[in-house]
């Protein structure tokens, strides 16, 4: 009997070379209905820019007329301009990998909602394997070969049967809402039909999969830049005791009827902000050093996050390949022949109606579980994808506001 298994293939082939690694992006590997789904999600990205540019003037009043401009300690704009950068960057760099992560949430309910629909398939059709049994033990009843226990047994187990198939179905209900919302969709929006897997060679290595991570996740870029913003603020702080020279000039208007005749006459001067005091600039080097350790520590703490999680996804898919090796290749074979002897011993009344619905029971949580390892499988090799950053999408630019 055809085995229901979950939709959409493995994707994602990665190729890593020693000694120096190297990471072919192959194309995504996803059906055709998740990838347009995908696309969804970079058509739906909310990053617009929505800055407006405004003006506001004030006439000028008095009779004094004066222009100033102020000349900052070399080095103290462009180290301003560095900053702002770093800043832009830090949001880029961190927008484009929730962007990924919204990705892989959409991957990771697509491919549950696959294994809820495999097993509601699978639930209906045991369902109608036990109508046939129920069918059978009336049959044996009605000729004074069964009892009535076992005809009511096999009632109450089809109704068990049936409980789980309504809780898959609301499970299945909840996964398809999850991912129209994650894409920016009516949640009661039909999803389609689910293609068969495509099988797709994968045997990465987990030194390969961190030394690609912090090439290609977006947050490791993002925590560069808050690095550099640090850095930069504290060349500020240290360029703060130098001191900044403001240059002015006024023009003074003056009444004609003043004793001198109200001549108008032009001054000028120049200025120094002294560094003073100097505890306050002490104390912000200080402030600014703690900021750029911190800045390093989070860097380091991230990729501990990312090399345990891409540990854990690794060690989970693997695991989940050899459960779907063992299922497909030997248990459920054998579970199958197990049910069909069974059955036949039942009907010539070598078997006892309890044996016979142990067998099938044990080939249905067979079935459902080499579903759920297909999508163990799946799920976690989508994990492993985006947290390495390997996925390719158009770039994605934060949305910008006033104040940027």
């Amino acid at each position: 009997m055809k085995l229901f298994r979950l939709v959409a293939g493995l994707f994602l082939g990665l190729t890593l070379v020693s000694p120096s690694w190297a990471v072919a992006l192959l194309p995504p590997d996803d059906s055709a209905p998740l990838a347009a789904l995908l696309a969804e999600v970079t058509e739906n990205n909310p990053g617009r820019s929505n800055a407006d540019l405004c003006s506001d003037a004030t006439p000028m009043s008095g009779n004094d007329f004066k222009l100033a401009q102020k000349f900052p300690f070399p080095g103290k704009l462009s180290t301003k301009r560095a900053l702002a950068q770093e800043r832009q960057s830090w949001a880029e760099a961190k927008y484009a990998d929730l962007h990924l992560q919204l990705r892989q949430q959409v991957r990771d309910n697509w491919y549950l909602l696959g294994f809820q629909r495999a097993a509601i398939a699978l639930t209906e059709e045991h369902l109608g394997m036990m109508d046939d049994i129920i069918r059978l033990a009336e049959t044996r009843y009605a000729v004074g070969k069964g009892t009535q226990q076992e005809v009511l047994k096999a009632q109450v187990e089809r109704s068990r049967l049936f409980d789980t198939l309504l809780q898959f179905e609301q499970k299945a209900e909840v996964s398809k809402a999850r991912v129209n919302s994650l894409i920016g969709r009516a949640t009661e929006l039909p999803l389609g039909e689910f293609p068969e897997p495509v099988e797709v060679s994968f045997g990465p290595s987990l030194a390969g999969l961190r030394e690609a991570a912090r090439a290609h996740r977006p947050m490791f870029r993002a925590f560069d830049a808050l690095i550099g913003q640090s850095e930069k603020k504290e060349q500020l702080a240290r360029l703060d005791y130098r001191p900044d020279v403001n240059v002015w000039a006024s023009y003074r208007f003056r009444d004609d009827d003043l004793p001198d005749g109200g001549t108008d006459f032009i001054s000028g001067g120049l200025t120094i902000n002294l560094p003073f005091p100097v505890a306050k600039r002490r104390a912000a080097v200080a402030e600014a050093d703690a900021g750029l350790r911190m800045a390093h520590q989070q860097r380091k703490d991230f990729g501990r996050q990312v090399d345990l999680e891409l540990h854990r996804s690794l060690t989970e898919r693997e695991q989940a390949l050899k459960l779907v090796d063992l299922y497909g290749g030997g248990i459920l074979p054998q579970a199958e022949q197990t049910y069909k002897a069974s059955l036949t011993a039942y009907q010539v009344d070598k078997l006892d109606f309890l044996s016979l619905h142990d067998a099938l029971m044990t080939l249905y949580r067979y079935r459902i579980d080499y579903a759920r390892a297909q999508a163990d499988a799946q799920r976690s090799l989508a994990r492993m994808r985006a947290t390495a950053g390997l996925d390719e999408i158009a770039p994605v630019h934060a949305p910008q506001n006033e104040k940027d």
